[in-house]
């Protein structure tokens, strides 16, 4: 037989303490775990939609390399490459201002619906 003191548990005598003291706190650990399982739910529900909300975004998207086929991407990538701005080779085909003109720099601007 093993006799306990009564200072181990701060109870004040054998009369005053419950027996199961040791285990309280197991009353609520169903209930607990059934929320912690619940929030566990649904934080992989809401990974799951936001993961979803992703990927119909990027099916969305055009991206070249996926959408086109391969031969039809590198053509495309070809003529993009091919493109340039400003006084580059092709741009020096076109000339910068017209040789003939049949406008009128000294015109008044036009507004639509005034009557000149």
């Amino acid at each position: 037989m093993h006799l306990q003191h009564p200072q181990q548990h701060g109870g004040g005598g054998p009369g005053d303490e419950n027996p199961f003291a040791d285990f309280m706190w197991m009353e609520n650990e169903e209930d607990y775990n059934r929320q912690v399982e619940q929030e566990l739910w649904e934080e992989e529900f809401l990974e799951r939609c936001f993961q979803e909300m992703l990927d119909e975004e990027e099916s969305e998207w055009f991206i070249p390399s996926r959408d086109l086929p391969r031969q039809a991407a590198a053509e495309a990538a070809a003529q993009l490459n091919g493109l340039s701005l400003g006084d580059g080779p092709a741009s020096s085909a076109a000339p910068a201002q017209p040789v003939s003109s049949s406008l009128n720099p000294n015109a008044k601007e036009f507004v639509p619906g005034m009557k000149y």
